[in-house]
């Protein structure tokens, strides 16, 4: 019955609440229900910060959030607006942001990309997706290894590392890819993964255009900062902002790298393509003479030249060997012009 339950519910409780988690200053993150999340945040001077992580997708998930959060209208209105463009903006003494990640069985192949809505408070931290995402799962995996955070800022810190170091690991493992396809290409044994390297590159450029925006937002909030937000998580948004420019470098890199290597193997392929052509018309040349030849003297009438001639077969012989030798040397030097 109980996993009957969850399945109903999309992997969520009854209003879509994914997980949760209490932090204070003096343990790590233990997990919660929405029950008692809701009975903390009644009490104006319970001590340390919450986390809940929902799930878009449930149809309770908005009125909960409505009914219970005292949460900016523009949180809402992004979240009605249903917008892929990515934004990270202070907003009543928050922090507001929409995040793009790839989904939890992202392949290059499927090149699926979502967006998380996320709200940083002074003591609460909101993260709302309709499906599963690879980085906010690294960052629940961290909490329940015993990670410690001391405001709902870092935990937003956490989230942007943990998404740079996917795109990380992501740009590694198709470098991986590249590099076997461009060794094979440079050994001679040449395959056609013309249409691997354009799935590659699609599901690159989609995660370079969605994700490109987020260090001009980051760095235009941090130029400015607001006055509630520690420095030490103002420097730690920075460094986390240099390391996602610096893994956005090396997405650019690799998908200038593929283009180039699908040029060089389309060449590649249209100069054997030419070879092939070649060869066949060489043939063709080369076959023409016994071909009419034969043609004219397979005719069934009177009048064939040489038919008495006792030497009539080696002179048509030689004839068309010097006409053979002919075709050869004119198609040959076609090639080398």
């Amino acid at each position: 019955m109980h996993v009957t339950t969850r399945l109903a519910t999309y992997g969520a409780d009854e209003i879509g609440l994914i997980c949760g988690f209490h932090f204070d200053a003096r343990q790590a993150g233990r997990e919660i229900d929405s029950a008692a999340a809701l009975h903390w945040l009644q009490q104006p001077q319970s001590e340390g910060f919450l986390w809940l992580h929902f799930n878009l997708a449930h149809a309770a998930c908005e009125r909960w959030l409505r009914g219970n959060l005292a949460l900016p209208d523009d949180f809402f209105d992004m979240l009605r607006a249903g917008s892929s463009a990515t934004r990270i903006e202070p907003a009543e003494q928050a922090l507001l942001a929409v995040i793009n990640d790839v989904s939890f069985h992202f392949n290059l192949q499927s090149s699926d990309i979502a967006s998380m809505l996320v709200y940083a408070g002074q003591r609460l931290l909101i993260t709302a997706r309709a499906r599963p995402l690879r980085s906010v799962d690294q960052l629940r995996a961290a909490v329940k290894r015993g990670g410690r955070f001391h405001s709902p800022q870092a935990l937003l810190v956490h989230l942007l590392q943990d998404q740079a170091e996917v795109l990380a690991r992501i740009v590694r493992d198709t470098t991986a890819e590249v590099d076997g396809i461009e060794d094979k290409l440079l050994a001679q044994r040449l395959q056609d993964n013309r249409a691997e390297l354009a799935a590659m590159r699609r599901a690159l450029v989609r995660l370079q255009r969605l994700l490109a925006p987020e260090p001009g937002a980051l760095f235009r909030l941090l130029n400015r900062p607001p006055a509630w937000l520690l420095e030490e998580d103002v420097q730690a948004l920075r460094e986390s902002t240099e390391e996602f420019s610096l893994v956005l470098n090396d997405l650019a890199t690799l998908v200038e790298r593929i283009k180039l290597l699908q040029e060089e193997l389309a060449a590649m392929l249209n100069e054997q393509s030419n070879k092939t052509l070649f060869t066949l018309t060489v043939v063709t040349v080369l076959a023409l003479p016994i071909n009419i030849v034969a043609g004219l003297f397979g005719m069934n009438v009177g009048g064939i030249p040489l038919a008495g001639h006792p030497h009539g077969f080696w002179l048509l012989l030689a004839f068309v060997a010097g006409f053979t030798a002919l075709a050869g040397v004119w198609a040959f030097r076609k090639k080398a012009g």
